[in-house]
């Protein structure tokens, strides 16, 4: 089977952030595929919406043997299961979570649906704490 190296961004801002990242990280390996590498991990202000949670974020380099839409659906279901009720795609807003799991690449492919877009052109091109993690892989 292929192996596909995909970069994740994960975020959290409830509950304990760096348990939730450190949750979500244990999951994506049991369920989704090896990680290759990560980044630091960083705390950041909300973007795009305001709160008083601070954020825990992580860059992650993976390698798996999903395609990108089997793959959105397994980041999916684990943030779901860590307890995740709405995803902004559903709501239109963003708003405190207690994970968020991005697929940011995959690989060199350019991908287009509804549900997602490859490569994610915020976390690329307009996100600072996104570049700081994403620099590093």
């Amino acid at each position: 089977m292929s192996q596909y190296e995909v970069t994740l961004l994960l975020g959290s801002n409830l509950g304990d952030p760096k348990k939730n990242i450190e949750a979500a990280l244990c999951n994506i390996e049991t369920a989704v595929g090896e990680i290759i590498r990560k980044s630091e991990l960083i705390f950041t202000d909300p973007v795009e919406f305001v709160s008083n949670n601070i954020f825990c974020n992580i860059a992650v380099l993976i390698k798996t043997q999903f395609s990108p839409i089997k793959l959105l659906n397994y980041v999916k279901l684990i943030e779901r299961e860590m307890g995740r009720a709405d995803d902004t795609l559903i709501s239109g807003e963003y708003q405190d979570r207690v994970i968020d799991i991005d697929i940011v690449r995959f690989g060199n492919l350019r991908f287009h649906t509804k549900e997602l877009t490859i490569p994610h052109q915020k976390h690329l091109y307009e996100r600072d704490f996104s570049r700081r993690l994403l620099d590093v892989l």
